[in-house]
């Protein structure tokens, strides 16, 4: 079945919450067989409703403007909530049974780990604060998706506006990152206020739980599991220390590659003078080219790559009314993933089909590996591991879409991997102070975002850009509006793709092996003990980033390119 064959049903909450009351009820005087029946069967309702509701996001992400499925995400925002409530009680039974040493025997110690944390994250008196987010997120995203900005001689949303970004010509890059952030300014008080009241209902979360701020609730609803903030800390001075110099050097070298001596944030997406590598191809071509890429990587992509053209799960084509960025998520009723993108013409359009096709990939693996739907799912940094080093693991298929432009890309890849690591904890950094420090005005949230860009990204100057000189330009990172605290996971999970990225340079087969075997775990152990199960650090591992930049450093300048 094609995903647009897929019929869209609204949820009966009413009912399916009358259900799962009555087999927490039939679970609490159940025996060992009859708890593990029960814990099945409300495992398949939860399969079903989360396949509608994601159909319903999808659709609603491919376009805002379709009022039937605007609406009906404000229906499932409201009572997701709700169903969460009393899926609490049901878990709260199962953590809580006589039982518990044989349901553990059969169903996995990580289960109830997972279970206890939910447990400490969840309580019925957040219900109308988690309502409340649910409207403010799809506020934010609207007003994201609504940019319609003049340029070109072009209507083109904020994704349109990518290759600009990296024109050759510096006057066009110059302007189009003033179009692009004119769109901020216009709607700055828009912006301040949806997060303002984001954070505030956040706290406010976390103070009903028992939680002094939302950042040490968010280790509970992150699944950070073996690790806590002080781990998470070490972690970003390691990047500070070890990383940072190396993007310093890695910037001069742009710099030069360039031609420019005042190296401006307009001049970050431009790698090489003659042109960032883009994608040789239609749209058509390009996916047709992952295609052929995953067909001939293994048999198990090749099974993967197949059911996806199959059931048509991929919308990836920029278009009026379409929400930012791109995104995989699954549809487990009919055990597979779908994926979503912007495509806009430049190498990221390739990304989507690496990065984006990795959590497919994994998902269609644990699928058929791990029995229970709840231990399918990893933690956000496991599941980002699976992304990041997919992108670097098809390497030898990179010049399918890339031809003579193949070596450009791989190097400006690797850079921008070692580039990304201390961004993303600039952004984990900003959002810790900012849940430590509610009471902050937008002016000094800004501040605390100029302040802490010297500490991770030293090297970039904000002349000309008045958005990004007032410390505005975190406004356009969406995560931190609708995904508090993701960020770190992309960090850590950048570091595991360097170590995948270092052996397959070493020996290409030993690494695929252990990427197979990672994602055969799903979600069954921590990130910590998947990392080490594959020979592997862990990014927590002290010298762990200083070994990754060393490493990576070296191929770096061997693979130069100007």
């Amino acid at each position: 079945m094609k995903f647009s064959e897929m019929p869209y049903t609204r949820p009966d909450y009413s009912a399916l919450f009358q259900q799962i009351d009555d087999m927490t009820a039939k679970l609490q005087k159940g025996t060992t067989a009859e708890q593990l029946e029960i814990y099945k069967q409300v495992e398949t309702l939860e399969s079903n409703v989360v396949t509608q509701a994601t159909i319903c996001m999808i659709r609603n992400s491919v376009d805002t403007l379709d009022k039937f499925y605007e609406t009906e995400q404000t229906y499932n925002d409201e009572h997701i909530p709700l169903l969460n409530e009393h899926l609490q009680s049901f878990k709260k039974a199962l953590v809580q049974s006589p039982h518990r040493p044989e349901l553990e025997k059969n169903l996995g110690s990580m289960l109830f780990q997972k279970l206890e944390m939910e447990q400490k994250a969840f309580s019925p008196k957040i219900v109308p604060l988690l309502q409340e987010g649910n409207h403010l997120t799809n506020e934010y995203q609207k007003l994201y998706a609504s940019a319609a900005i003049d340029f070109d001689g072009k209507t083109c949303n904020l994704s349109q506006l990518g290759p600009y970004l990296q024109s050759t010509n510096r006057s066009v890059r110059r302007n189009a990152a003033e179009a692009y952030f004119d769109f901020f300014e216009e709607h700055r008080e828009e912006f301040d206020t949806i997060y303002d009241k984001l954070v505030k209902n956040r706290t406010e979360q976390a103070h009903r739980l028992g939680f002094s701020n939302y950042a040490e609730l968010s280790l509970l609803r992150m699944n950070r599991n073996g690790y806590n903030l002080d781990d998470i800390r070490n972690f970003r001075k390691q990047v500070v220390r070890d990383l940072v110099p190396l993007t310093i050097k890695i910037k001069k070298r742009q710099a030069t590659r360039i031609g420019v001596t005042d190296f401006r944030f307009y001049d970050n997406d431009l790698k090489f003078k003659d042109g960032s590598a883009v994608p040789q191809g239609t749209p058509k071509e390009i996916m047709q080219a992952g295609k052929k890429m995953y067909t001939e990587l293994s048999k198990e992509t090749e099974e993967f790559i197949e059911q996806m053209f199959r059931m048509d799960l991929f919308d990836v084509l920029a278009k009026k009314g379409k929400a930012p960025g791109g995104y995989c998520t699954d549809l487990p009723d009919y055990h597979c993933s779908f994926i979503f993108s912007n495509f806009n013409g430049t190498s990221g359009d390739v990304d989507v089909l690496t990065h984006e096709a990795g959590h497919a990939f994994a998902s269609f693996i644990a699928q058929r590996t791990v029995p229970l739907l709840a231990l399918r799912e990893p933690s956000y940094e496991t599941a980002e591991t699976h992304s990041m080093s997919m992108e670097f693991l098809t390497a030898p298929w990179h010049h399918l879409f890339f031809g003579d432009q193949t070596d450009k890309y791989e190097l400006a890849h690797a850079e921008d991997a070692i580039d990304f690591i201390p961004y993303g904890c600039l952004v984990d950094h900003f959002q810790e102070e900012i849940y430590l420090h509610p009471e902050m005005t937008p002016e000094e949230r800004n501040q605390t975002w100029l302040r802490l860009e010297k500490m991770y990204r030293p090297y970039m100057d904000f002349t000309g850009l008045p958005v990004l000189q007032r410390g505005a330009g975190w406004q356009r990172q969406l995560h931190i509006y609708m995904y508090p605290f993701y960020y770190i996971d992309y960090c850590l999970a950048q570091t595991m793709s360097l170590q995948f990225f270092n052996a397959a340079n070493r020996d290409r087969k030993d690494a695929w092996n252990r990427y197979l075997k990672f994602v055969k775990q799903g979600g069954t152990a921590s990130f910590i003990d998947i990392a080490h199960s594959v020979n592997f650090q862990s990014p927590l591992d002290e010298g762990c980033v200083r070994r990754v930049a060393d490493e990576t450093a070296v191929w770096l300048k061997d693979h130069a390119v100007e």
